[in-house]
């Protein structure tokens, strides 16, 4: 009897050793945003694009997480499969907003090449243990409905192959109004930035980890 009571314990012991090392870990780290010219902040100063605007309201809600802005103007998904091994290894984000896609849509490039290498992008981020939110960017209305259409289903397929929560446009509320862009009509202004990081903010704080300050 005594020998079974010890068993017994042992074999207790070694449950609670099991569950405590099941605990899961909360990552710690940044929110790397990986876009393009819109996240870059072409034409502003740096303290007025969103990602800047972003770090602040982080900051002011508490989140002690910091924020990385890895846009390049200009930059293609292509691109971005390039960079995307670099990028992880360098930071190892918590989060990874990814809003690529519009220059491939930008020179004509098929939807589904577009899907692809986005689904690419967001698979390597989530197999370096990062969640992944996909940002979406509507193409002017003279490239025509269908191939407009494509593309926005390119987005909305990644979201569903990938599993990933979905921006559909970060522009929601600011295109096609000419008063809230830039005189090359593509780039959104100082003052719409706020506006863009409305779009993405209740998505992207769902996401991050519960890390805040005391």
């Amino acid at each position: 009897m005594k020998l079974l009571l010890r068993c017994l314990t042992h074999l207790s012991a070694c449950a609670v050793t099991t569950i405590v090392l099941a605990a899961p870990v909360v990552k710690r780290g940044p929110v790397v945003v990986l876009g393009d010219s819109l996240s870059a902040g072409y034409g502003l100063r740096v303290d007025e694009g969103w990602v800047t605007l972003l770090k602040q309201r982080m900051h002011a809600a508490g989140y002690v997480l910091p924020v990385v802005n890895a846009s390049v103007s200009g930059e293609t998904t292509t691109g971005g499969m390039g960079r995307i091994a670099r990028v992880l290894v360098l930071h190892q984000p918590s989060v990874l907003v990814l809003e690529l896609g519009a220059n491939d849509a930008l020179r004509g490039l098929p939807a589904s090449t577009i899907e692809d290498n986005l689904v690419a992008i967001t698979q390597a981020a989530q197999k370096a243990g990062a969640q992944v939110l996909l940002v979406g960017t509507p193409l002017p209305t003279n490239y025509g409905d269908e191939y407009g259409q494509a593309v926005a289903r390119a987005y909305q397929n990644t979201s569903r192959r990938t599993h990933t929560r979905l921006i559909p446009s970060m522009l929601a509320g600011i295109a096609p109004e000419a008063a809230n862009f830039q005189a090359d009509r593509l780039h959104p202004t100082a003052s719409a930035q706020s506006r863009i990081l409305d779009n993405v903010w209740p998505v992207l704080r769902s996401l991050l980890p519960n890390i805040h300050t005391e």
